[in-house]
């Protein structure tokens, strides 16, 4: 998203949305909406393509096209209330935090989603933390990354503006390293492999991300087999994965591609027959560097009490 006056949006058509629905590409890009209220106003005649009003959601978009609109009168970050949840802080310093998130917590707000939230949580420790960042990272302050709402684990988050830049140029970059531990069945037939592919929008679902051939984003996974064996009659698999990209269910997507998807993934899972409350999914180990001493920061969170069930589940072959 581009520099814009307060009272609109602004975005530049990515190359991997050429090609696209108005509606269906704002919504992609504009998150905090959802693709109803894109198109109402679209329908309201507020969505301009390069500089002239569309009122059409079928309109298509082409690479480089500049859209802008005007949010509903009412802004999303309104809804957003300080709330006083605990935090699991792992380290903290004037610059940044870093949390062991639990699962089935949302990680920022959006739509339908305007309470529970990491920030709510943060807005609850300090209500005047809004003050340290630029009006376009009001709706997601400090979060420079994502952990889905049944992940659990590792979560940096910036404490200002600065900082959060520089933590994301560290992601965007590269120099961040992130290690899961998840448990998966059936087992993979190999010790350890490397799934490198596209990922982008599934063709026939938009709430789903699926490996493509072409017009998705480089996604690189890699996994090691920690201990293989079954739980209950099925073969399972404790599995640490290594991603080298960042993309949207990116381990989910792939080890359901591979043919061992996470068990309790209730999206990307298929039928597998060993039931469980939430994907087992933790984002176990982050190092990153000091956005400004530079030092390499390394942590590591718990296993979570039922994520700890379902290892002690699977007996050895």
């Amino acid at each position: 998203m581009s520099s814009t006056p307060a009272d609109k949006f602004a975005y530049t058509v990515p190359p991997e949305l050429d090609g696209e629905r108005l509606d269906v590409c704002l919504a992609r890009l504009a998150e905090d909406f959802s693709r109803v209220q894109i198109q109402k106003i679209i329908a309201a005649g507020k969505v301009l393509l390069n500089g002239k009003p569309q009122t059409a959601k079928r309109q298509t978009v082409s690479k480089g096209d500049r859209i802008e609109f005007e949010p509903p009168e009412e802004s999303p970050m309104e809804h957003v209330a300080a709330e006083h949840i605990p935090l699991d802080i792992l380290y903290e310093d004037d610059a940044l935090l870093v949390i062991s998130k639990p699962a089935g917590m949302v990680v920022h707000p959006a739509a339908g989603n305007y309470t529970g939230t990491v920030v709510n949580a943060l807005l609850g420790r300090d209500q005047e933390i809004l003050e340290e960042f630029d009006e376009a990272d009001a709706m997601r302050p400090g979060i420079v990354h994502r952990l889905d709402k049944d992940t659990s684990g590792c979560l940096v988050i910036a404490k200002n503006g600065n900082a959060m830049h520089k933590l994301a140029k560290s992601f965007a970059d590269r120099n961040v390293s992130k290690t899961y531990m998840a448990i998966v069945a059936p087992a993979p037939k190999v010790i350890a492999a490397e799934i490198r592919t596209q990922i982008g929008r599934h063709p026939g679902n938009r709430k789903k991300m699926a490996v493509v051939r072409n017009g998705g984003r480089d996604a690189v996974t890699i996994f090691n087999v920690v201990r293989r064996g079954k739980i209950g009659f099925s073969s399972a698999a404790l599995l640490k994965v290594r991603i080298l990209t960042g993309r949207t269910h990116q381990i989910r997507v792939h080890m359901s591609h591979y043919g061992s998807p996470v068990i309790g993934d209730a999206l990307y899972g298929g039928n597998s027959r060993i039931a469980a409350p939430r994907q087992m999914l933790h984002a176990w180990k982050l190092s990153f560097p000091h956005p400004f001493t530079k030092e390499l920061l390394s942590f590591e969170s718990p296993f979570p009490a039922d994520f700890q069930e379902y290892m002690d589940q699977i007996t050895e072959e």
